[in-house]
């Protein structure tokens, strides 16, 4: 019983930038025939992902998210290895036992599997609201810098640089965005945030 999922999705903030460099780079390149062609006047583009994986603070905070789901997989480690001693123990001696003490025992082990699992999915879910806690509080450093490089390049309008197939990338604000936030932040603190309360799903009659 692990949380690996959790932990790649989560703990490696920097992997979200890499679908749109990729296809930045691409259309870039294009093959043996690049898109190339005069810039186009007041139209820029971002990739908010390679700002998140480039940028100082967004490694930081891919950093601590990694050392935070590390943690929770070692307490669901910690919890389970006398869990799975235990097991191991029933079954090496089940069949001396009756009817009546398997059954029980079984019972015993099924309620402490069952606590072993909600407490990963609890982990589960604190990991991913401390990751969108974190990233909230980056883009509100960002956002000002994104205004303040669109204006000093005078755009008239901002397209997410990953729909970009190809052409000129000279108004790409990327850079100088992940530049001027490096100057601005480069870290953030944070700990594990409470569990969201789970919707059952009930409804009020």
């Amino acid at each position: 019983m692990r949380i690996d999922r959790t932990l790649m999705a989560l703990a490696v903030v920097a992997l979200v930038g890499m679908p749109a460099t990729a296809a930045h780079a691409q259309a870039s390149t294009g093959g043996n025939m690049p898109l190339n062609g005069p810039a186009v006047a007041s139209i820029c583009l971002l990739s908010r992902e390679a700002i998140f994986a480039n940028a100082k603070v967004g490694l930081a905070a891919s950093a601590r998210l990694k050392q935070l789901a590390e943690q929770a997989q070692r307490q669901i480690d910690a919890e389970r290895k006398p869990l799975d001693a235990d097991v191991q123990a029933y079954r090496a001696k089940a069949s001396s036992l009756s009817a009546d003490q398997r059954q029980s025992q079984e019972q015993a082990l099924a309620q402490r599997m069952q606590a072993v699992q909600t407490d990963q999915q609890t982990k589960g879910r604190q990991l991913e609201a401390t990751r969108a806690k974190a990233m909230d509080q980056i883009a509100q450093y960002t956002q000002p810098v994104i205004v303040s490089a669109y204006n000093s390049k005078n755009c008239g309008l901002l397209l997410d640089r990953a729909v970009v197939l190809g052409g000129n990338m000279t108004n790409d604000l990327t850079p100088a965005v992940v530049q001027g936030l490096d100057a601005k932040i480069t870290t953030i603190s944070f700990n594990l945030e409470p569990a969201p309360a789970v919707n059952s799903g009930s409804r009020t009659p």
